[in-house]
């Protein structure tokens, strides 16, 4: 059985000014970097034997300041990989949330981001997403499944990795969630930044969710 730590990156400027933040990339601010370390420091006492990111820098920065608060910190690799990047949003990339759900739902009766996110399952807002997308570049489900399960398929292979530790984002972490923990969870809104969700593997590669959007290890 694998246990995966799955933290969201420190907050990013994007995140601060609430705008759509998929395959693009902004540095981590100071509140981002302290809350990384926070989580690096929650996670301090936990062995792990692997440590992997999505290979964008917000989260690849966000790994290696919880890698350096671990106690396996001068033995853990850093696997950086595309695999677990967040959902590519295309046309709607840098674009002020609000306005880009608007884009997204309005046609399907859903104007409001959390109306979206209430009624609809996170699988058909990619798919809506891609609908609205002008140009089509952005991820639908099946796009993006097919990355992310090259992700945990490769977990999957990884012989004597028991306790992994995974950043990635939060639209990421939200659909992972919402896939292997369907109705568990309020996914309304997104995980926090810097936020642990816990997930457990078994050798068959099945996934359950053990938490989700903790703080702490003992929330």
């Amino acid at each position: 059985m694998k246990t995966i730590y799955l933290v969201r990156h420190g907050q990013t400027f994007i995140n601060r000014y609430d705008k759509m933040q998929g395959w693009c990339d902004t540095p981590l601010t100071e509140q981002g970097i302290a809350g990384a370390k926070n989580a690096g420091k929650e996670l301090t006492n936990v062995d792990f034997d692997i440590a992997i990111s999505s290979d964008l820098k917000r989260a690849s920065d966000t790994c290696e300041y919880i890698i350096e608060e671990n106690i396996n910190r001068n033995e853990l690799q850093h696997i950086a990989t595309p695999f677990f990047r967040e959902q590519f949003y295309g046309f709607f990339e840098g674009m002020n949330s609000d306005e880009a759900w608007r884009m997204i739902g309005g046609g399907h009766g859903y104007p409001r981001r959390e109306d979206l996110f209430t009624h609809v399952d996170i699988d058909t807002v990619k798919d809506y997403m891609k609908e609205a997308d002008p140009y089509h570049d952005a991820e639908d489900a099946q796009e993006y499944w097919k990355r992310v399960d090259k992700g945990f398929e490769m977990i999957k292979q990884m012989e004597g990795a028991d306790k992994i530790l995974l950043v990635s984002h939060g639209f990421t972490i939200r659909s992972i969630v919402s896939r292997f923990a369907p109705g568990q969870y309020n996914l309304a809104h997104g995980p926090q930044n810097a936020s642990i969700t816990i997930l457990k593997m078994d050798d068959e590669g099945k996934i359950n969710v053990d938490s989700y959007n903790k703080m702490t290890l003992d929330a």
